[in-house]
């Protein structure tokens, strides 16, 4: 009997493994499979709608779609910036912008050639996740975590054929 139980339990602990390595990737690689870029939200300008530590979609727009009260992405010197649309100014080909936890509009209005897109989608908590796996270790941890999912598996294989 516990020449069975040993076996399946690594069996089952290395699938287990493997599925959520697969499953906390999910979230990350599938969008951009879909056209969407994915940030991270770092500071706190949108809460409480979209809150630090969350993860934001981007999906491509026309500028001159966007509409008051639209999130939307945009480049501000060396990093990206969620805030929401105030004004469209068409004829100029910029927009006003503001932050739901900023008291007034931006200073500076953002030229249609900085716009990334449109904030489709955010999720809570996700962003922690995605630091993670874009940094070096991180990924390391994933190869490390997947590799013993495989050897649990192995491991499985070896104990029944030596139990036969």
């Amino acid at each position: 009997m516990r020449k069975k139980i040993i076996p399946a339990f690594c069996n089952v602990l290395g699938i287990l493994i493997l599925l959520l390595v697969i499953a906390s990737c999910l979230p990350v690689t599938v969008p951009r499979l879909m056209g969407y870029e994915i940030y991270n939200v770092v500071s706190g300008s949108m809460e409480p709608e979209i809150p630090v530590g969350s993860v934001i979609y981007v999906s491509e727009a026309q500028p001159e779609e966007m509409e008051e009260g639209d999130v939307v992405a945009f480049w501000s010197r060396d990093s990206v910036v969620t805030h929401r649309v105030v004004e469209n100014r068409i004829v100029e080909g910029e927009f006003v912008t503001k932050g739901d936890a900023n008291e007034e509009a931006d200073m500076n209005a953002v030229p249609y050639d900085r716009l990334i897109g449109r904030v489709e989608r955010h999720i809570p908590f996700l962003g922690s996740i995605l630091m993670l796996y874009s940094s070096t270790i991180g990924k390391v941890y994933v190869i490390c975590f997947a590799a013993c999912g495989a050897m649990l598996n192995l491991l499985a294989g070896r104990l029944r054929d030596r139990a036969r």
